[in-house]
């Protein structure tokens, strides 16, 4: 997550100098605690926040469940993880307070710029996508054009607007309203749109209110009134991610002002120090419940405290990740998915639908970011260009059929039509060919190993009986019966996919490393596929080959 790229780093650096030391002396400690210290204030984290956290991790790391591990460096990093979940939100996760007579009331509050009016839209669709019916109200009269943004962003998701003022409208300059001026009674809006629900039987109604480029009584006098008229049940305090310093200071005002329930976190995806996030939660006591990680709609999730902590020190979120898989992938399918890889019978048509079904998770560079140990390989990630994807997907589609049930049918003359037909050269076809040739191979691998053993160690259809030897031996390989030998094979081959693939074609290999500036991705993404479903890791190592 772009927001704490920063933290992360610095933190991972931090740790460093702990892994080769057995024993850790107390000016070792204070050493690792004066790097996490300016870790955290470089990301704008509050003075406050900083020095009681380090404190607490002193503290910790100088007892006796540091002293007394086998492996200290690797206790100090969990105490760092378990505080730090803490600091984000006790380390609980709060879902939201539904009413138990509909409709659930949500009031969205915090300064202009924020992104109320784009999270109104994000937490509605999500809102229907788990089951309810929300109703968007336009209650923000003040800014010029709110009205019509929210009318758009509603559309998109899927969800009706209640808008029955224009409120400011500006005709493309630079109109900007005085304070407090708005074309209609934001309170009444309010009021009425509530009112539509119960009646037309909207079970979610989230409140879209004026904000201010700055903390000022006229503000918070509105949001109260809006508050007092509607009594709802949450009500989510918007802040910008990129704030920095002022989160603390504006966070307390708008607690003070409108006693906000939780916090929903914006532009996460932006460059930003993420200090925000640190602060916020530790100074109210208010939890994050929400963030919103991308401009799509679907670019939003529950926040999980304990989950962004390990992925803040670089330890991933990997529940997340298959979470998300479980939600998109259809049951059925991925069954169907994994006998065919056990069969051999996994053809391009099989991997276009996964390479289909692993872009509905969202962007790549968000999916990767949740591996563990991917901080190291940041510079790779940026420079990975989405668009080999799509080139990807348009060498499949340009082939027949025919070719794309059996590829080795593909001859030279056919590799040149399907490249001339995808916009591509007759290499990356190659590359992708040879690729897709040794994915469906170690997928073949990896499903027989999940039916009765552990993948890398054989076990009853792991490859080590009869059967195993003798495709072996067809495919003029071998599998040796040592389950340390045989984890290094499988080790070899998850490193010739993800990072050496098409070599032997000459040219420039894979259809995703055509270009100079997008290297291959890092060895050893390939043993994700072990945590995640069938479907979902031969999507994965398929798209994720390397040269």
């Amino acid at each position: 997550m772009a927001a704490f790229s920063s933290l992360t780093d610095r933190l991972s650096n931090a740790f460093k100098n702990l892994r080769s030391k057995g024993k850790l002396s107390e000016a070792d400690i204070d050493g690792t605690i004066r790097e996490i210290r300016r870790a955290l204030l470089d990301a704008d984290v509050a003075l406050d926040v900083v020095r009681s956290f380090t404190a607490r991790i002193r503290e910790r790391a100088l007892g006796t469940e540091v002293s007394e591990a086998l492996n200290p460096a690797q206790q100090v990093v969990k105490i760092v993880n378990e505080e730090l979940t803490d600091v984000l939100g006790r380390g609980v996760d709060r879902p939201l307070n539904f009413a138990k007579n509909p409709p659930t009331i949500i009031m969205l509050a915090g300064l202009q710029g924020a992104g109320k009016t784009t999270l109104a839209g994000k937490l509605g669709y999500w809102l229907k996508d788990t089951g309810h019916t929300p109703l968007l109200v336009a209650a923000d009269l003040q800014r010029p054009n709110a009205v019509t943004q929210l009318q758009v962003v509603g559309e998109r998701a899927g969800v009706p607007v209640y808008a029955p003022e224009k409120g400011v409208q500006s005709d493309g300059g630079d109109a900007v309203s005085a304070p407090g001026e708005t074309s209609g009674d934001p309170v009444k809006v309010a009021r009425d749109g509530v009112a539509l629900a119960r009646q037309k039987l909207y079970d979610v109604v989230i409140i879209d209110t004026a904000g201010r480029l700055g903390v000022d009584e006229v503000l918070m006098k509105q949001a109260r009134d809006i508050r007092d008229a509607v009594q709802p049940n949450e009500i989510l305090f918007v802040i910008d991610a990129m704030i920095g310093q002022d989160a603390v200071k504006t966070a307390k005002a708008f607690d003070e002002g409108v006693d906000f329930t939780g916090v929903v976190l914006s532009k996460l995806d932006g460059d930003a120090r993420g200090g925000a996030a640190l602060s916020v939660a530790s100074v109210t006591g208010k939890p994050i419940l929400f963030a919103s990680t991308g401009e799509g709609l679907k670019d939003f999730e529950v926040f999980h405290p304990d989950r962004m902590a390990s992925r803040i020190l670089d330890m991933g979120d990997i529940l997340t990740l298959i979470e998300q898989a479980q939600k998109q992938f259809d049951e059925e399918e991925a069954r169907r998915a994994a006998e065919k890889m056990s069969e051999g019978s996994f053809g391009l048509d099989d991997f276009l639908e996964q390479l289909q079904q692993v872009r509905k998770l969202g962007p790549m560079k968000n999916l990767l970011g949740m591996i563990p140990g991917m901080a190291a390989h940041r510079k790779e990630l940026e420079m990975f260009d989405e668009k080999e994807v799509d080139r990807t997907e348009a060498i499949i589609r340009s082939m027949t059929p025919a070719e794309r049930r059996d590829p080795s049918i593909i001859n030279g003359s056919r590799r040149a039509r399907i490249a001339y037909g995808s916009g591509t050269t007759v290499s990356q076809v190659n590359g992708l060919l040879q690729r897709f040739e040794q994915a469906a191979k170690m997928m073949k691998r990896m499903s027989n190993g999940m039916r009765g053993g552990i993948p890398g160690f054989g076990g009853p259809g792991g490859g080590s009986g009869k059967k195993g030897k003798k495709n072996a031996k067809k495919k003029g390989g071998s599998k040796s019966g040592n389950p340390m030998k045989r984890e290094a094979e499988e080790r070899a081959l998850r490193e010739r996919l993800a990072g050496g693939g098409a070599k032997k074609s000459g040219g420039s290999g894979s259809a995703f490393a055509r270009k100079p500036q997008n290297p291959a991705l890092p060895a050893g993404l390939g043993d994700l596929a072990d945590q995640l479903p069938p479907n979902l890791g031969g999507g994965l190592g398929g798209l994720l080959g390397g040269k």
